[in-house]
């Protein structure tokens, strides 16, 4: 089934009784020639990106739970590209360009918005090291400006600005930033990845590899064991627990990361805004409600639920930058697994179990990375060649000494 505006219009004439579930809901087969293991974001943009770009078939999509149950579906739905360091920025302005044309590719409206988003700065110091990262930017193809406060207050008046501990001196706009409808992303790779054939099967939980002469056969499943040429894992904040039954230990560290929604009001935000002075960024979605998050909660867990000192913490940020934000209520919170590498940046490489592939260690990037992070996934599993823009996330490079530090803090997974 194709969408477009003449389909919606021949539906609405009779009844809206042609439309078709959006994929299939096949049994699993014997065997498969590639197994994703993870059905979120990254593993259904894999895949899609395998079948559509790269031409492999017989591909198969392993999802424990239900599409969308995992971190595609608890984020703030931010998307951008405003990077620092070269083994980054290149990776997330490809990202950007491949949102960008994101709906055309999956025929599937995700309500990507390039809204803009603008990181505050306060003091001259953040000034200056924005100023670095504008440049670093530019150089790599993508889009920055540099605000200071007088434009700032004609943008967002509604900010405090006179705050005499964290006064807003500027701030790095990237215009084509914004958001995207977290499950209409999902729902449209997996779409698309139906649609070329790549066999999507849910409630199909990863229990073992079967592993031998030092080459992965297959994956045993609460569906039963499901032969494979080749294994690709990307499952997010369950990366260390599902590689341990590979016998691979990561160098990762599983924290929740909480994220809030207001009732909904008239609009009143109309970009994305990160407050400099403390971790907290805002937008507001098309419903009307303000959708902000923070810091992550201090400790390791799988659990998709927070606790109550980051609530705390984060509605102090957001009544430290905007008093008004006070009168609004919360209507809901929820908590998604972040996979936190030891340098704040993401891992995508073969393992040395030969057929076994991983993607993770995204940390607060993996919303944003979906469309590069499956592009380049699909082109390391088809070509056993990293993609051109991913060949710093090697798993070997903190033995190397080569990590990617962008924001500093050293190797403190709970910091970065």
């Amino acid at each position: 089934m194709h969408f477009s505006g003449f389909r919606v219009l021949k539906e609405a004439l009779s009844g809206h009784k042609g439309w078709k579930p959006l994929w299939r809901d096949p049994q699993p087969q014997p065997a498969y020639d590639i197994v994703i293991v993870g059905g979120g974001g990254h593993g259904l943009a894999t895949a899609f990106y395998l079948a559509k770009t790269f031409k492999q078939s017989r591909i198969a999509v392993l999802e424990k739970g239900w599409l969308g149950s995992g971190n595609i579906g608890r984020n703030t739905t931010i998307i951008r590209s405003n990077y620092l360091l070269p083994g980054n920025e290149p990776f997330y302005e490809f990202s950007m360009k491949l949102w960008e044309g994101l709906e055309q590719e999956t025929n599937f409206n995700s309500m990507v918005s390039q809204r803009g988003i603008i990181n505050l700065f306060h003091s001259d110091a953040q000034g200056h090291a924005f100023r670095r990262r504008a440049n670093a930017m530019m150089l790599a193809g993508a889009d920055a400006r540099l605000l200071d406060r007088d434009a700032l207050r004609g943008m967002l008046p509604y900010l405090n600005y006179d705050n005499a501990r964290f006064p807003i001196r500027g701030g790095l706009m990237q215009p084509r930033g914004g958001t995207a409808r977290h499950d209409g992303v999902a729902w449209g790779y997996a779409r698309g990845a139906d649609r070329h054939g790549v066999d999507v099967i849910q409630n199909c939980e990863v229990t073992g590899f079967r592993i031998d002469g030092g080459a992965v056969r297959g994956v045993e499943t609460t569906r039963g064991y499901i032969g494979a040429g080749k294994v690709g894992v990307a499952v997010a904040g369950a990366s260390g627990r599902v590689m341990a039954m590979a016998g691979l230990r990561l160098p990762i560290e599983s924290h929740v990361l909480q994220a809030f929604v207001s009732e909904g009001l008239k609009p009143v935000i109309d970009n994305v805004v990160t407050y400099g002075a403390g971790h907290f960024y805002i937008s507001q979605s098309d419903k009307g409600g303000l959708v902000f998050g923070g810091d992550l909660d201090g400790y390791n867990s799988y659990a998709q639920r927070g606790n109550l000192p980051v609530v705390e913490d984060v509605l102090e940020g957001g009544m430290s930058l905007m008093p008004m934000i006070g009168r609004a209520r919360l209507l809901r919170s929820w908590g998604g697994i972040m996979d936190m590498s030891m340098d704040g940046s993401p891992i995508i490489d073969r393992t040395p179990v030969e057929g076994l592939y991983f993607n993770g260690g995204w940390c607060y990037g993996g919303f944003k990375a979906t469309p590069a992070s499956g592009f380049a996934f699909a082109h390391l599993l088809a070509t056993g060649r990293p993609h051109e823009t991913a060949t710093a996330y090697r798993l070997d490079r903190f033995a190397r000494g080569y990590p990617i530090d962008e924001r500093g803090a050293g190797a403190q997974p709970n910091l970065h």
